[in-house]
């Protein structure tokens, strides 16, 4: 037993742990682990820079492959002894029942067998098939995988900016240093007692700012490769078995949730748009400004011509601008709050006649505000748990990744993204306020 023991870890230390095969051309990097040059090399495909360790996770500099002729020695010795496969644990299994995990439990946020099911400790809780909630899980890791992707772009040009400014900035002071001593050389006389102290200062000034440049050069190196290491977990586990990927989700989704996603908020506003209301759309009960840029909310009904455009049920107006493509964003200012207010989109064929619940279904993505609670129309509602309460909102149109985002104008927050949906039709956007709400386009 123990000479089969020691066979097997032979084998275990001339496998590749990427391929999980004997070692073809073993070559090691720069933190002492080894593999097939084939298979690092493919895993480092597409990088630039940062090279990660796919066992131990540490960054090399470049692609330092040396190879490691022992270790090609002893594999070849392996194959000699024709050596039994080394057979994996048989995972996914339920540690206390030894059943199959079939099913994952929603308030636990854990894989159970069917015998866990019937137990008192999950027996009200609500579970799901594992298929299931690792398509649903799926869909959560690869939206953060998507905003991470940004965050990690924007963290780049970041360093690349600061990098620009620095040289700038150093190059001016290069400048300033050569002026000075240029007025030394020519007052030196005059300026004799005050060389020594400009030059001081200038050394000083020369230090801080080295100083500030490493310290913020050294955050953002640190930043991505935070961020690197979080995307790739996410892409890992995004390819792996259901089990796998479920087996430490709360885990990763907590380490996404400690990002702070900054910069969509910088990439919409590039996309913004003018957008006015459309009078002709307005409900008699809405008051709009000459411009078209402000509306409020009343209770007085004004005597307006009726027409296949105009909402007659409920006080909802139009923008004028219709959207078939592209990537729009528009900000709206909150004047007054009045009784409730909404913000959104809606399809150009949106009921104006009759009265209707707002939702996808019937062609309206909005969000509902009221006395400082707040919720996304979807069927059922999305409850919306704010930092801060919104006084100016951000809306962010991506008519072919079918996308509605809404955020906080001011802080740029994220307040939430409607599903993925296809987009067949112009869509405008809408707004809806009862009486004494009063907002305006900025």
């Amino acid at each position: 037993m123990a000479a089969a023991a020691q066979l097997g870890s032979l084998k275990e230390e001339a496998t590749c742990s990427i391929c999980l095969e004997y070692f073809t051309d073993p070559v090691i990097i720069d933190c002492g682990h080894n593999f097939c040059r084939s298979c690092i090399t493919q895993s480092w495909e597409g990088r630039d820079g940062n090279f990660p360790c796919p066992q131990c996770r540490e960054i090399s500099s470049g692609k330092n492959l040396r190879p490691n002729r022992q270790l090609r020695n002893m594999v070849e010795f392996a194959k000699q002894l024709h050596l039994p496969p080394v057979k994996p644990p048989e995972e996914n299994l339920c540690e206390k029942h030894d059943e199959k995990l079939r099913l994952f439990c929603a308030e636990d946020q854990r894989m159970i067998c069917l015998v866990c099911r019937e137990s008192k400790e999950h027996k009200t809780h609500s579970v799901t098939p594992v298929e299931e909630a690792a398509e649903e899980h799926k869909v959560k890791l690869q939206e953060w995988w998507r905003l991470l992707k940004i965050e990690e772009e924007y963290t780049l040009e970041s360093k690349v900016k600061d990098e620009e400014q620095n040289k700038t900035m150093r190059n001016q002071l290069r400048i300033t240093k050569l002026i000075i001593e240029s007025e030394i050389e020519k007052l030196r006389q005059f300026l004799k007692k005050n060389e020594q102290t400009l030059h001081g200062r200038l050394e000083e000034m020369e230090k801080k700012m080295t100083m500030i440049e490493n310290a913020n050069i050294t955050k953002l190196s640190n930043q991505i490769t935070s961020l690197n290491a979080l995307i790739t977990d996410i892409e890992r586990k995004c390819e792996a078995p259901a089990w796998e990927l479920l087996k430490d989700v709360r885990s990763t989704l907590n380490r996404c949730n400690h990002v702070k996603i900054r910069c969509p908020g910088l990439v919409v506003k590039s996309y913004k748009v003018m957008v006015t209301l459309d009078p002709d759309t307005a409900h008699p009960q809405l008051l709009l400004s000459e411009g078209q840029r402000r509306v409020r909310g009343t209770d007085t009904t004004q005597p307006l011509p009726d027409n296949p455009k105009r909402f007659t049920s409920c006080p909802f107006v139009l923008g004028r601008e219709g959207f078939t493509s592209g990537r729009h964003y528009w900000e709206v200012q909150l004047l007054k709050e009045g009784v409730a207010w909404l913000v959104g989109v809606a399809a150009e064929s949106v009921n104006r006649k009759e009265d209707f619940t707002c939702s996808p279904e019937k062609g309206v993505r909005a969000l509902l505000g009221w006395k400082s609670h707040y919720k996304a129309l979807t069927s059922p509602r999305t409850p919306l748990s704010l930092h801060d309460k919104p006084l100016k909102l951000g809306l962010y149109l991506d008519y072919e990744e079918g996308r509605l985002s809404l955020y906080n104008a001011d802080s740029m927050e994220l307040l939430y993204t409607f599903p993925q949906a296809s987009f067949t039709e112009r869509l405008f956007p809408i707004f809806r306020l009862w009486s004494g709400a009063e907002m305006r386009l900025v």
